[in-house]
């Protein structure tokens, strides 16, 4: 039984059958993070963690992507620190971790379904989830470190967490684009299909999900949480200071006008 849709302006939740779907709505730029899409997604969040007739939940991007990360054109119109940088601190801990602490709190499965580039934060996104499920032609860029960051929004904790700190470091350091496949055979993500397949195999997932024993999801849920991920909120408070570090560096800097002008940045190292 189809029930009625929640519609925001960058963000919106689709009901069915005890299933919901949270489409991230920025297809005009690859659903890039700003502070309306921040906002919105978390209430989105927050509204089907409480909706306790939803049983699962999908999480998915409308468009050609899943999410291209936070929006660099969005960084100087927000909150800024008194030295004029933008303040990711305050970004992060108020609007972007309760994203990721409600989606691994919620007592329900979460279910990625990566139908095109999960970069930076959109990447953190999908690998907070408990399922990742990908499209063949989707990747996975932890795209920080090609302009001066570090990452953020619980990155540092759910790679190395799924893949080993080898891969986490390569991911982290090198800034290479991991494709479906790759990432599969890494054990990043749970299944990969054919781009035509996704959408179908999604909703699969989702009905079965929906249709199982809810507790027991939730139960198994906060076993995993306690052994892998009980010192999230530590984690994730070192991600926002390190982050406002980095945001207060000359690469930065260079690396955010580099990508404007789409040139390759000349670190410094200052």
């Amino acid at each position: 039984m189809n029930e009625p849709s929640t519609q925001r302006q960058t963000v919106n939740v689709h009901r069915a059958d005890g299933a919901a779907t949270i489409e991230l709505n920025r297809p005009e730029a690859l659903n890039a993070w700003n502070a309306q899409f921040g906002a919105d997604l978390l209430a989105a969040v927050r509204e089907v963690a409480e909706d306790e007739s939803v049983r699962a939940v999908v999480v998915t991007g409308a468009g050609r992507g899943f999410s291209s990360g936070a929006d660099l054109k969005d960084a100087g119109t927000g909150e800024t620190r008194p030295d004029g940088r933008p303040d990711v601190y305050t970004t992060l801990t108020e609007r972007y971790h309760p994203i990721m602490e409600t989606i691994r709190e919620m007592p329900k499965p979460v279910v990625a379904s990566v139908n095109g580039p999960a970069v930076g934060i959109g990447c953190s996104l999908a690998l907070c989830c408990d399922l990742v499920l990908a499209a063949e032609s989707a990747y996975f860029l932890l795209a920080f470190v090609n302009i001066g960051l570090v990452p953020d929004g619980g990155s540092s904790l759910f790679v190395p967490t799924r893949v080993g700190l080898a891969r986490a470091t390569e991911l982290s350091m090198l800034g290479e684009r991991l494709p479906a496949r790759q990432a599969l055979e890494w054990g990043l993500i749970n299944r990969v299909f054919a781009d035509a397949e996704l959408q179908a195999e999604t909703a699969a997932l989702a009905a079965r999900l929906a249709d199982g024993p809810t507790r027991s999801y939730a139960g198994a849920k906060r076993q995993l949480n306690n052994w892998l991920f009980a010192r999230m909120d530590e984690q994730l408070e070192l991600e926002a200071q390190i982050q406002q570090e980095m945001a207060g560096s000359e690469d930065f800097l260079e690396g955010a006008m580099a990508f404007a002008q789409k040139r390759a940045a000349r670190f410094s190292g200052r």
